[in-house]
């Protein structure tokens, strides 16, 4: 094989490299999550949400069915801490976190999440509302958010007080629901997961641990929450070691030129 059939060789390769890495970072986007509570005033809080970018095979509930403890750990005091555990395992490439704390009617939380939209093109989440038993906002099946080339397919999910979910774990008792009440004295129901949000009325009249009195104002259909997407590309550059190969490939091209240069002189 000759020199320049060598630097070629090189060059080629290193092409290759930069095509791949270049490719690899094209998923790679920086997506970030807003959140928003769109309730009257004095009306219900929600608990931190607890997101996932995923592969699209994480479920962590079902209408109908008995709720499993990730999401009762959601439903019941908000924490998700068996939730997230067990997207963890379902799912250990997925892209997991907790956008914001307490967010009470007119609030606002946003987090950056760097996500691999080619692995992980699926979005889950889950959120308590506030007060209640056990009552709380999710998707109970995996949202498609991100096409085969990277580009939101929804910017913004909005949830209504007709989506707002029954866990169905705990019996409704304005002394044990968290908000208003010693959460620690719950009963377990035993039921299913259901639609529901009527209940929330019960609350209506207590002084809440934000300290306002609360008071549901609610209707059917009527928007209380909303996440709101929006994406940007990951600006990095080349490997050093890629780049120190093509400065050298690119050099030897550059010789073997030369020295064909002067024997032709």
């Amino acid at each position: 094989m000759t020199r320049l059939s060598r630097v070629v060789r090189l060059v080629a390769a290193t092409a290759v490299a930069l095509v791949a890495t270049s490719t690899a970072q094209a998923q790679q986007r920086i997506v970030t999550a807003t959140v928003t509570n769109l309730a009257p005033r004095n009306s219900i809080s929600f608990a931190p949400l607890h997101v996932g970018f995923h592969r699209g095979i994480f479920d962590s509930f079902n209408i109908g069915q008995a709720p499993g403890a990730g999401i009762i750990s959601v439903a019941e005091g908000g924490s998700g801490t068996q939730w997230q555990a067990d997207f963890a395992a379902a799912d250990p490439t997925a892209t997991r976190g907790t956008i914001g704390g307490l967010l009470q009617p007119g609030g606002t939380a946003s987090l950056d999440f760097m996500v691999n939209t080619g692995l992980n093109p699926f979005f889950s989440f889950a959120s308590m509302v506030v007060p209640s038993n056990d009552f709380f906002i999710g998707n109970d099946s995996p949202i498609r958010l991100f096409d085969a080339t990277g580009n939101l397919l929804i910017n913004s999910i909005f949830q209504t007080t007709s989506q707002i979910w029954d866990a169905g774990s705990e019996i409704f008792d304005p002394a044990a629901a968290a908000f208003v009440g010693n959460n620690d004295l719950r009963t377990p129901q035993g039921s299913v997961v259901a639609f529901n949000f009527a209940e929330l009325e019960g609350f209506n009249g207590l002084t809440t641990g934000a300290g306002y009195e609360f008071q549901s104002q609610l209707a059917a259909g009527q928007n209380v929450y909303r996440i709101d997407f929006t994406s940007r590309p990951v600006t990095t550059v080349p490997e050093p070691s890629t780049l120190v190969l093509l400065t050298c490939g690119l050099a030897g091209l550059a010789w073997v030129a030369r020295r064909g240069t002067r024997r032709g002189a």
